[in-house]
């Protein structure tokens, strides 16, 4: 992490319009900082569960997911347009040909996240939308979107939060290269990174690198059960690995290098959040130190500078190919690290080496409507804990959290998500443990604002606040969206 003392306040004489609202919308993560007041001081029935004044409250989306349009105005196939295009690849065949057609509806859709009550808005940017075929000419009309929906979100007093990879890496630079398989997709990244730095950060104050490195490697080019559906051996699934970190790296230096206002930078990463199984210090150390080594791969190689020996001896031959001068750029200094938890990886402190054991879910575990999602949100408290205690990180942002469920309309129209609700009571009261005790998160992005296209299981299961008519696309405010509303009405747990 870095240390960044928070731009000086007050007004500029005579800005621009788009000064004034990069000025609406600014905000920051950096630790400690001062940050504007985003929602009403708890009342004193909650103040035992309030959060710090100034938390962030938002939300989540992403390009692939919502957007559609995905063969308009220029722009270029992703890996996604390709791999869900390949019949028996997403659950009833589904595609985010269309998904909730924000790319025409974004208005509307920020009027609805504004509703809500919401502050801070991440989405994030399609590079294949901005550069067709990866590198080369930038397509005007996709950088006019954008530039759009920033602007939109600004007059309406929401900050932009946005990120660059969330999975969709332009389809030619996977026929070209091999996709991140080779580093000239690293640096071709950087590229495309430092040219959003030049023409966006007159307005968006914070970026996220690279969505959950170790989901699109491990799925995409290890499992072959995301695009660009890929089962490679291990040495080049470690070499994807690595590359991949080698892109975020570059792509912290290049913005900043490009930005034309200060700007702070981080990534998401989903990480493993390990809890101990019972709250005692031996089995609270073992879970801390299995943070560091289930997370070896990427997040502690970013946070640290190197691959752990654990990590190293285990991969052995297979290790990735690496220089000191890579790690370097791996670990360049970060603003912040988001940290997107779903579930829970319980742990047990054991006598042999490592000194830990990941203990199995029981067969009843409670699960929700993803089958791959297990409930604990223990792991709320203990995510950030660990992060901030191995690391001293010392800016922590939930980039996200949430929950897939089987929603049914009421004759009444109303989605009554009752899971939903119970799931955000549970882990926002965990979260708010956390920064009871200091832990420095500084703000909750909930997956997701809309209902959407959720990968593999195309539209079958559902992660919205806000409920969408697929056929029609109507979009309606679920019960977890009045909930959601009043947490960030008090700034507490209700």
């Amino acid at each position: 992490m870095r240390d960044k003392d928070d731009a000086p306040a007050g007004t500029i004489a005579g800005p621009s319009r788009r000064a004034v609202m990069k000025l609406a919308g600014a905000s920051t993560l950096a630790a400690g900082a001062a940050t504007p007041a985003l929602a009403a001081t708890a009342d004193d029935a909650s103040a035992a569960l309030a959060f710090p004044r100034g938390f962030f409250w938002g939300g989540a989306t992403s390009a692939y997911q919502i957007e559609g349009a995905w063969n308009e105005d220029g722009k270029g196939p992703s890996i996604w347009d390709r791999f869900t295009h390949m019949p028996g690849k997403i659950r009833n065949g589904d595609t985010g040909d269309t998904a909730l057609d924000h790319y025409r509806r974004f208005k509307d859709d920020v009027q609805s996240i504004k509703a809500l009550g919401i502050k801070t808005y991440r989405f994030s940017i399609s590079w294949p939308r901005l550069f067709p075929d990866g590198a080369g000419e930038p397509n005007a009309k996709g950088l006019d979107f954008y530039d759009r929906l920033t602007d939109e979100l600004l007059a309406n007093g929401i900050t932009p939060f946005a990120t660059l990879y969330h999975w969709d890496l332009p389809q030619a630079l996977q026929d070209r290269v091999g996709g991140w398989e080779s580093r000239d997709t690293a640096e071709a990244f950087a590229d495309y990174a430092g040219f959003v730095g030049e023409k966006l950060s007159d307005r968006i104050g914070h970026f996220i690198t690279i969505n959950e490195f170790s989901t699109f490697v491990d799925l995409g080019y290890g499992r072959g059960a995301h695009a660009p559906g890929l089962k490679l051996p291990l040495p080049r699934l470690n070499q994807v690995r690595h590359n991949a970190l080698l892109g975020h790296g570059l792509a912290v230096a290049a913005p900043r290098a490009q930005a034309k206002s200060d700007i702070r930078i981080g990534l998401a990463e989903n990480i493993a959040a390990c809890v101990p199984v019972v709250e005692t210090a031996e089995h609270a150390a073992a879970a801390e130190h299995a943070t560091r080594e289930l997370n070896a791969g990427c997040l502690t190689a970013i946070l640290e500078g190197r691959y752990t020996n654990a990590f190293l001896a285990s991969a052995g031959a297979d290790a990735p190919k690496f220089t000191p001068e890579d790690m370097k750029t791996i670990s360049a200094p970060i603003d912040f690290v988001g940290l997107n938890i779903y579930s829970p990886k319980y742990v047990r402190a054991v006598d042999a080496a490592p000194g830990y054991e990941v203990v199995a879910f029981a067969n009843s575990h409670p699960r929700t409507a993803s089958s791959w999602q297990y409930i604990g949100p223990e792991a709320l408290y203990w995510g950030p804990r660990h992060v901030h205690k191995i690391w001293n990180v010392g800016a922590i942002l939930i980039s996200e959290n949430g929950c897939g469920t089987s929603d049914m309309l009421a004759v009444d129209g109303t989605v009554y998500d009752t899971d939903r609700v119970m799931f955000l009571r549970a882990n926002l009261s965990a979260l708010q443990r956390a920064t009871a005790e200091g832990i420095p998160v500084r703000g909750y992005l909930v997956w997701s604002l809309f209902d959407n296209f959720e990968w593999t299981d195309g539209y079958a299961v559902r992660f919205g606040v806000i409920h969408v008519d697929y056929p029609n696309l109507i979009r309606a405010p679920k019960l977890s969206a009045s909930y959601y509303s009043e947490v960030i009405r008090r700034n507490a747990v209700v």
